[in-house]
């Protein structure tokens, strides 16, 4: 059945793919109808404005340039649903609608204005609600400097919200971003960042999740000339830029949103029942439309065109996959959930699609799937039936922390039961491992600092006075957690903005149920600027632990070898990438000789030590020490550390 269902999915994508061929000449022109859509400037500087409304009886163009006169200037309407203005150049040749003004869509009969579905630029006045489409083509447009980076072997994420990043109460910029956080991520030794809710959102709150223009940067955090150079700086300090792309759902704003651009109920998304996400209150797009795989698809290459991002992770993978969209919908790993009439075949080919357009045209493109039901070849290549995503985030680690520290005392956890969920993937099949994303530290959940050290995070971080029993086992398994997640769990590594240092707070954005603050809408940056913090020592060792892995390459290495889960002694020993991974999570005994499997017989070394005094741990352990096999012992075992081969170490 499985291999039927493989061969299905191919003929429908190869269906597609000669169509694209027949009609359109190929999906390479295809995905670039931003450059025909919306409106574009021609070399004689007369504009052209196109837009695919089916339903509409009549479309009109207005804005500053006519003063607003809703009948002045009307698209001809040309078949298969699409409209054309053509606007001649001014008597001094210069475009009749210039840089930074207003335009609208509209429609007769209605009293609302439209944004095109391909607006590059839209804007919210200080005190309205709806947004407005800014004509953007500046004089001297931002020129890239940098080429783009090497595709990483190891994959380090540092996933990032442009607003959040600033230790003030306001929402930041692109240039803050450039100027201060760049290059704090580079320090810490991640070479990949996810930028969030860069496509426009009207509502600031939905984390960029509800996505109003689908071609535009957002304008709260600045110009697109500014994320033009953010990414290129990035790309100047090695740093690959992914986009969170959303395009399993859409806003349901009608004036500043897709929804119902053409006066009907569908148009870009499925009309009735089937077009609307119960739990997202959000419109869902018709995949087996031309038009709207035409606007999808283009999208992608916009955004690594125009901004010259490096790939995308794709947001929502499970709710396109299937008809009930997840919900109220449990996944055991049996084969029969994951094929049948609950498969939506429209969005499956879509994204088989993406996926191959995307590696064809860049071949060093990064995709990444947020996908929670466990489909199979969802990491496979297209042509072997696959869905050709990169990589799929392991879900299911980030929720195993997050019960553990609710429901299990420290003598209680499950060694066993750990490495599982770390080990639990697919041969094969690239996995995005982290102990926790955005989604543990917005408000009504809690960060993995939050629920080791809670309330004492307040009082009690200063690095002049001792650890009390909270702090310090809370900084302990902190640094444990992760480093056995980053090392076990994967074949990339992910870590939410300000979560390497145990950031003290959750993340709420201003909203009436908070009276619009801006209060814990950022990150304090701040704490790790003194060593008089505790923070501070949760930085350095996420820092040295990228550092680390970027030395040794674990998470390009094949799985582990894993020797030892203990339960009494809490104990849990592997390598990978030749490397030697010694955890003890025993609340209270620290061992003495304690023998460990190792593979080739030599000189070890310690190169990473959670306990190290910089980390903000006790320092029992002498790093000088050269450890001989065989048999291989290590005294005082404390917490967790990494040994390598010492001849690792020559020259």
């Amino acid at each position: 059945q499985f291999c039927e269902q493989e061969k299905m999915k191919y003929g429908l994508f190869k269906k597609q793919l000669t169509l694209l061929e027949e009609a359109e000449g190929g999906f390479d022109q295809f995905t670039r109808s931003y450059k025909s859509y919306g409106v574009q400037r021609m070399p004689d500087n007369s504009l052209v404005f196109k837009e695919w409304a089916p339903a509409a009886e009549a479309l009109f163009l207005t804005g500053d340039f006519n003063g607003w006169d809703n009948f002045s200037h009307p698209y001809t309407k040309k078949e298969f649903g699409k409209w054309e203005l053509h606007i001649p150049p001014k008597e001094d040749k210069t475009p009749a609608v210039t840089h930074n003004s207003k335009l609208k869509v509209s429609r007769p009969g209605e009293r609302l204005y439209r944004i095109s579905p391909w607006a590059k630029y839209v804007t919210r006045h200080e005190k309205s609600v709806i947004y407005d489409w800014v004509h953007w083509d500046p004089p001297q447009p931002y020129i890239h400097k940098h080429p783009r980076p090497q595709k990483p072997r190891s994959l380090r994420i540092y996933e990032s919200h442009v607003g959040i990043a600033s230790p003030e109460g306001k929402v930041a910029s692109y240039s803050n971003f450039t100027h201060n956080v760049l290059p704090r991520i580079k320090d810490l030794g991640y070479n990949c960042i996810q930028l969030m809710a860069i496509m426009e959102h009207a509502y600031y709150a939905s984390f960029g999740y509800q996505v109003t223009s689908f071609f535009a940067a957002s304008s709260r955090f600045g110009t697109p000339e500014e994320l033009k150079e953010l990414i290129d700086v990035a790309h100047s300090l090695g740093i690959i830029v992914l986009l969170d792309a959303v395009h399993s759902h859409a806003s349901k704003n009608t004036e500043d949103g897709l929804n119902q651009f053409d006066g009907s109920d569908s148009c870009f998304f499925h009309s009735g029942p089937r077009g609307e996400h119960s739990l997202w209150d959000s419109k869902l797009f018709n995949y087996s439309s031309w038009e709207v795989l035409r606007f999808l698809l283009s999208n992608l290459r916009w955004w690594l065109e125009e901004y010259r991002f490096d790939g995308f992770r794709f947001d929502g993978v499970t709710s396109m996959l299937y008809h009930h969209h997840g919900i109220g919908s449990g996944f055991s790993g049996d084969y029969a959930e994951y094929f049948g009439l609950q498969v939506d075949e429209d969005a499956l080919v879509y994204l088989m699609l993406a996926n191959h357009i995307l590696h064809t045209l860049y071949e060093d493109c990064i995709t990444i799937a947020e996908e929670v039901s466990g489909m199979p070849n969802l990491c496979c290549p297209v042509q072997e039936g696959g869905l050709g995503f990169d990589y799929r985030l392991a879900m299911a680690i980030p929720d195993k922390w997050i019960q553990i520290l609710k429901e299990f005392k420290d003598e209680d956890w499950d060694m066993g039961n750990i490495v599982h969920t770390m080990t639990n993937r697919r041969y094969g099949e690239k996995c995005i491992a982290y102990a926790e994303s955005h989604d543990q530290a917005l408000v009504g959940d809690k960060t993995l600092a939050f629920w080791l050290m809670d309330k004492e995070m307040y009082t009690s971080m200063s690095a002049l006075i001792p650890m009390n029993s909270v702090i310090d086992r809370g900084i302990q398994l902190h640094k444990m957690i992760r480093l056995l997640t980053h090392s076990l769990g994967g074949e990339g590594y992910l870590n939410f903005m300000g979560n390497e240092f145990g950031h003290p707070e959750w993340l709420d954005f201003p909203r009436v149920g908070n009276n619009e603050s801006y209060h814990y809408a950022r990150r304090q940056f701040n704490l790790v600027d003194t060593d008089r913090l505790r923070y501070w020592q949760l930085y350095a060792f996420d820092r040295d632990m990228n550092r680390t892995e970027d030395k040794y390459g674990w998470l390009a290495a094949p799985p582990a070898n894993i020797s030892v889960k203990h339960q009494g002694d809490k104990v849990i020993v592997f390598e990978r990438a030749n490397v030697i991974f010694i955890f003890n999570f025993h609340p209270t005994n620290s061992y003495s000789s304690y023998r460990v499997a190792v593979g080739p017989p030599g000189k070890y070394k310690i190169k990473l030590d959670s306990d190290g005094i910089q980390y903000g741990g006790h320092g029992r352990l002498d790093h000088n020490t050269e450890f001989f096999t065989e048999p291989m012992e290590f005294k005082n075992l404390p917490n967790s550390m990494l040994v390598s081969k010492l001849y690792y170490l020559l020259p």
